[in-house]
């Protein structure tokens, strides 16, 4: 019985690789390159496929949570005719040591209704920001490996399902973001059905 399953999760699992490539693939033959491209003779699936496994950017944000480090914050949020209705100037200071982080704010200029009178935040915005960026007390135990990481939204809600999309959205691009209303499955552009209401170009240029 163990080994059919393995069998079965083995063939899954080349399914799922066959089917992601021939995808890009297919994705790949609606490209329109530039002469220059084209003169290189540029493995087009291949560098897409590149494109659609890049974690580079994940990395980065990910090194932020083991390393020390001085941060600039500004967030500025407007009414309906764009007019400054709240905002944060701040300055933090991320420490590290033995595997755990914290962070301080050395500074801080505040403008309008950014806080309510507990000091919690009064916009959405601010707390997102706050949840990707800001430590507070103190945080053990993290890394910066990204092999192998998944951004699940099932069985999530709120912030912390917000949070997730918005990994999604940054770190995955490309990727259909589940729960997002109108556009969440117009992101999958590695999709070909999809990517027929794309214009897709590689230039050098």
């Amino acid at each position: 019985m163990k080994q059919l399953l393995w069998v079965l999760m083995l063939g899954c699992t080349a399914a799922a690789r066959a089917q992601d490539t021939s995808d890009v693939e297919a994705v790949s033959r609606m490209v329109s390159l530039s002469e220059v491209v084209v003169r290189s003779d540029l493995n087009v699936p291949r560098f897409l496929q590149r494109i659609k496994n890049d974690s580079s950017y994940y990395k980065a944000f990910k090194n932020l949570h083991i390393l020390g480090y001085t941060a600039q914050n500004f967030i500025e949020l407007y009414d309906k005719k764009g007019r400054s209705e709240a905002s944060v100037r701040s300055r933090t200071r991320q420490q590290v040591a033995a595997g755990c982080r914290t962070m301080e704010v050395l500074d801080e200029q505040v403008t309008g209704d950014f806080y309510d009178r507990e000091r919690q935040y009064n916009y959405y915005t601010a707390q997102l920001y706050d949840a990707f960026f800001f430590v507070h007390g103190t945080v053990c135990g993290e890394t910066n490996i990204v092999k192998g990481s998944e951004h699940q939204v099932a069985g999530k809600k709120g912030l912390e399902k917000n949070k997730e999309q918005l990994k999604m959205l940054f770190f995955k691009p490309g990727s259909k973001i589940p729960g997002i209303p109108f556009i969440g499955n117009k992101l999958d552009v590695f999709d070909p059905e999809l990517a027929r209401l794309y214009n897709f170009a590689i230039d050098t240029s």
